[in-house]
């Protein structure tokens, strides 16, 4: 696998990135919606497994190649498994030609100053190393910003770069994520903000390296241009937040140079009892738009 071709594809090629990685909170919403029941297993491992099933069934089908999904952000056991035995990284690149990310954050802190910073993280540096050792081109975490609080986006924004640094001295790409919260009355105003901390944090970085963002569908059109048209950042990508397919496109669309980076709107529609037929149509379908708005802006 060559870093260089995986960086040349994650920095120019149209298409999106999956978002193949929720997490433990996260699962039992994801198979619910894909048609499994909480009754199909009795523990996190079955749980597990159910949830790997359909990420392999997804990366498989006929549609999910590089050739309009530029990468996909995988769950750590996602990244431990395999798909046909092969693991499932490698098997990403090197039979679908699509970039794998990794999700490396351990989920919220509780509020402080309207936003969730990430939880500490004291075994990242494994982590990397065993990411890097797989194969992973990139990694990505998530933290929240549900107010226009200065000082709490500030925080959000210094500890997405702390991180993103730690990451970068591991030779991976870092996705930085903080997300706003697409709910909150003063949504444009938070994004300011987010706005001006990023653009301030890019003076931080180390010369020659670059990161990404992925943010979320900005209330104003182009609002992030200026990070898209950084040399320091690869490539923004936009997380959907809840929006439906349908406005999340719609809104991508009317973002020149941003990209989609959608977990519920691409899995959106599939369900675990569908004939592969069915599944590989709908799934055929769900990537054609998704990638059609990314190329749109």
């Amino acid at each position: 696998m060559t870093n260089k071709d995986m960086a040349a594809q994650a920095a120019n090629k149209d298409g999106f990135i999956a978002a193949l990685d929720q997490s433990g909170g996260s699962t039992p919403k994801a198979l619910k919606l894909y048609g499994v029941d909480e009754s199909a297993w009795s523990n996190d491992e079955e749980m597990f497994g159910l949830i790997h099933k359909m990420r392999a069934r997804i990366i498989k089908s006929p549609a999910f190649t590089g050739d309009k999904v530029m990468g996909a952000i995988l769950f750590e056991r996602t990244m431990d498994g395999d798909i046909d035995g092969t693991p499932t990284a490698q098997y990403l690149w090197e039979e679908r030609g699509v970039v794998p990310f990794l999700k490396v954050d351990k989920g919220l802190a509780d509020t402080t100053d309207g936003v969730k910073l990430m939880k500490p993280m004291p075994d990242l540096d494994a982590l990397l190393e065993r990411a890097k050792a797989k194969g992973v081109f990139g990694t990505k975490m998530r933290s929240v910003v549900d107010a226009a609080n200065p000082a709490g986006v500030a925080a959000n924004v210094a500890q997405q770069f702390k991180v993103g640094k730690q990451i970068l001295a591991h030779d991976l790409v870092p996705i930085l994520e903080p997300e706003v919260t697409i709910s909150i009355e003063d949504k444009a105003t938070a994004e300011d903000l987010v706005l001006a901390e990023i653009t301030k944090q890019l003076d931080g970085l180390p010369a020659g390296k670059q990161i990404m963002l992925k943010l979320t569908l900005p209330d104003k059109p182009n609002h992030y241009k200026s990070l898209i048209d950084d040399p320091r950042v690869m490539r923004v990508v936009a997380l959907s937040g809840g929006y439906s397919r349908e406005e999340a496109n719609a809104k991508l669309a009317q973002n020149t140079g941003m990209i989609a980076s959608f977990s519920r709107a691409l899995t959106e529609g599939l369900s675990a009892d569908q004939s592969d037929e069915a599944f590989d149509a709908m799934l055929a379908d769900t990537i054609d738009s998704i990638f059609k708005a990314s190329c749109a802006g």
